[in-house]
């Protein structure tokens, strides 16, 4: 036969200790207290808060026990109702084991859940003020990413800024000239001796893309 009265006697001490500056007795017959349970912080600094009380029932942990929010703050109504609908699902749970500490948990994962989300109320003022930090830091993304691709080469000029940018293009040809050691070979059979050729530049008819073209 379950010892209902020293199974809960055990949770109260266990309680204690695990809640001592939020754990508040409230009645000993029947046995109720509460237990304030609070959230991390928001980036903005506001937390949630709701203040547990629970009554143990006669036969628990083998029934659950009575509970409701005694006190809250920061909370709207639909998140006291979720939280409600939490604590009904754990306790089905949990039925036949003392379930204090585990309701209280899940009610502070919640808690967090809650406050992480309703975030930042937005106004023009916040939402300018975050827009300008948004710009700043997208200007500062480009510049840096611009910087990355000049050093990695991947800008792609045009000729005439390759050109502009690039004076070794200049003496390019020079260059050539002097790695060859200024030798370069003429094929001379490609030319005659100009005074071979018999040339009349007063003769209306002269066309010099025509000589050479005749067969003798």
């Amino acid at each position: 036969m379950t010892d209902y009265a020293e199974e809960q006697r055990n949770e109260l001490e266990a309680i204690e200790s695990i809640y001592p500056d939020s754990y508040t007795v409230l009645s000993e017959k029947p046995i109720s207290f509460t237990i304030n349970v609070t959230s991390d912080a928001a980036e903005n600094g506001e937390t949630v808060e709701a203040t547990l009380k629970f009554t143990y029932v006669e036969k628990y942990p083998d029934e659950p026990p009575l509970w409701e929010i005694h006190d809250q703050e920061n909370l709207e109504d639909s998140d006291m109702g979720e939280i409600f609908t939490l604590l009904q699902q754990q306790a089905d749970e949990n039925l036949g084991m003392v379930m204090i500490f585990t309701l209280v948990t899940a009610v502070q994962e919640k808690l967090n859940e809650i406050v992480a989300f309703q975030g930042t109320v937005v106004t023009i003022e916040n939402f300018l003020a975050w827009r300008g930090r948004f710009e700043l830091e997208m200007a500062e993304l480009r510049s840096k990413r611009q910087k990355e691709e000049e050093q990695a080469g991947k800008i792609k000029l045009s000729g005439k800024q390759l050109f502009e940018t690039d004076h070794n293009l200049d003496t390019s040809d020079i260059q050539f000239l002097e790695d060859t050691g200024n030798n370069v070979e003429v094929d001379e059979s490609l030319f005659q001796d100009i005074e071979d050729l018999d040339l009349d530049e007063d003769d209306p008819d002269f066309d010099p893309l025509a000589m050479g073209s005749d067969e003798d």
